[in-house]
């Protein structure tokens, strides 16, 4: 005598399966873009408040700001950058926005109130104001292959690379570039520029 074959019970474990498969499937997507966007995220950008007045009037104490961290790791920063950077690997130490004057290699001197790269004076990008103190700068300084010479705008108000307790800006300790300003929604780079006549 021949067995009867249960039809339903086979269909029912197929769809089963099936159902199984597909949520399966959509776990692991959804789970993939969430990690992707997370690694974008990491990778790319991130958020910091200015904690002081040292790049006034660009920059405000408080202003919110996107740093794009992407940039830095297809190119190396250029002079006039406003960088966002921290020295030392204490987990207290905070994020220091400045604007980049002088690049790897070179040589950096203030004298009188201006800045000269390799002896030549610079023309600055920025509305700043006549420095009154040169600091370390007051005798040249050779910038190693892998150190920035940075500047707060608020030449009078900032503690900077003229000074010790920040001395020049190594490569590996910049965190990106600082991008948009969120509060008072601009692009850094174009906020206070000198405008040409």
């Amino acid at each position: 005598m021949a067995e009867r074959y249960d039809f339903t019970h086979a269909e029912r474990k197929e769809k089963i399966i099936r159902i199984c498969i597909s949520t399966g499937i959509w776990i692991v997507s959804v789970a993939a873009v969430i990690a992707l966007a997370w690694l974008v995220i990491y990778l790319s950008i991130e958020k910091t408040t200015m904690v002081d007045a040292s790049m006034e009037p660009t920059l405000k104490q408080d202003d919110r700001i996107v740093i794009d961290k992407l940039t830095y790791r297809i190119r190396d920063p250029q002079r006039n950058d406003i960088i966002v950077f921290r020295q030392g690997d204490s987990e207290h130490s905070f994020y220091n926005i400045k604007r980049v004057i002088g690049l790897p290699g070179e040589k950096v001197r203030i004298s009188e109130g201006v800045v000269y790269i390799n002896g030549s004076a610079i023309e600055e990008y920025a509305n700043v104001e006549n420095m009154i103190l040169p600091g370390l700068a007051n005798y040249e300084i050779t910038l190693g292959e892998d150190e920035y010479f940075v500047l707060g705008d608020a030449r009078n108000n900032s503690e900077d690379s003229r000074y010790a307790t920040v001395g020049n800006v190594k490569r590996s300790e910049i965190i990106g570039r600082a991008w948009i300003r969120t509060n008072k929604f601009g692009f850094v780079n174009s906020l206070n520029q000198k405008q040409e006549n």
